[in-house]
């Protein structure tokens, strides 16, 4: 098992280079840089200007500049952002823990929900119950995750609206906007985390929607292929408890492919929720990311690319030694 990790990370090495010079070609390719603003500014000296150009490397070549950008990498220094004139680090690190809030509450509501529904839905295949998970199944991959916050939060606005008589007026059923409350400074740290929590449950379950479809179909699929399988006709044969079949030799073999997708939750991490923070309003990676390429600020662009490129790397070697683990028919030398 250790001769065939370090063979894999000695694989990655050339992967991540190209991935990393891919995007650092591709980012050259598009017309202009950060300071295309102030050239279309007469209030800007041209000495200005190129002060700034040789401050920012701007004047190089693009392969010493991407020469430059590895040999600060080397040195775990993912450059710096032309915007606020500070590492990278630091303008990525807060919205990433930001998604990170989202996205982990959103894996959790995922599993929590997917296995046990595709489990039902596979047991008590073709009854009513079945054929209901089936179509919000359907529903839940065919709606846009942005559009369906939307509509959650109109609902959530309607609620208020017929339920007004019962609940405070100027309190909604859940938050639909921004990551705390007015009064976030005021409360105790308890509190804090709790106001967090409960505003993120909203965006976290919209996030998970179309993963929890998706997985539930593939698991319930699985899951009547195994139990349909000559080792499960054996079990019960020999009189083994049900639910004993389906969780422990049933599952076991089913939920492989949940193990093979977890290659790519770990860039998901930071993949953030996308247009859903966007929706509501969440200080996350995808707003920060439309900002560093409105401004053609690279380095912060290619800082997120440079985190999801390892964690995709690492996700999929974690993912190959937990199919071992999990199918005992998977050895690696």
């Amino acid at each position: 098992m250790i001769p065939y990790i370090i063979r894999r990370i000695i694989h990655l090495i050339p992967t991540f280079i190209g991935a990393t010079l891919l995007a650092f070609i591709i980012s050259q390719l598009v017309p202009g840089d950060f300071l295309n603003a102030m050239r279309l500014s007469p209030d800007v000296r041209p000495e200005t200007i190129a002060r700034l150009e040789q401050s920012f490397g701007l004047d190089r070549p693009w392969y010493t500049q991407y020469f430059l950008w590895m040999g600060s990498l080397l040195k775990f220094d993912l450059g710096q952002s032309f915007g606020g004139n500070q590492p990278v680090s630091a303008v990525i690190t807060k919205p990433i823990l930001n998604s990170l809030i989202l996205v982990v509450i959103s894996l959790i509501m995922l599993y929590a929900i997917a296995i046990p529904l595709g489990v039902f839905s596979a047991v008590r295949q073709y009854s009513f119950a079945d054929q209901v998970i089936s179509a919000i199944s359907y529903f839940g991959l065919a709606i846009p995750n942005f559009f369906f916050a939307q509509v959650l939060i109109l609902c959530i606005f309607l609620f208020r609206g017929f339920t007004r008589e019962y609940f405070d007026h100027n309190q909604l059923l859940l938050p639909v906007a921004q990551m705390t409350s007015s009064n976030y400074n005021e409360l105790s740290s308890l509190a804090k985390f709790k106001d967090i929590l409960w505003h993120a449950l909203m965006p976290a379950f919209v996030v998970a929607t179309s993963g929890i479809a998706g997985l539930t179909r593939i698991l319930r699929g699985q899951m009547i292929e195994q139990l349909s399988s000559d080792y499960i006709r054996t079990a019960r044969s020999k009189g083994l408890d049900e639910r004993k079949i389906n969780y422990k030799h049933a599952l076991r073999i089913a939920i492989i492919p949940f193990v093979a997708t977890i290659g790519a939750l770990l860039p998901g991490l930071i993949g953030g929720a996308g247009l859903v923070e966007i929706v509501v309003s969440w200080p996350g990676i995808t707003p920060t990311l439309l900002q560093a390429l409105t401004a053609q600020d690279i380095y912060v662009v290619l800082g997120f690319l440079v985190i999801s490129t390892l964690l995709l790397m690492l996700g999929n070697l974690i993912s190959d030694l937990l199919l071992a683990v999990v199918d005992p028919r998977i050895r690696y030398n």
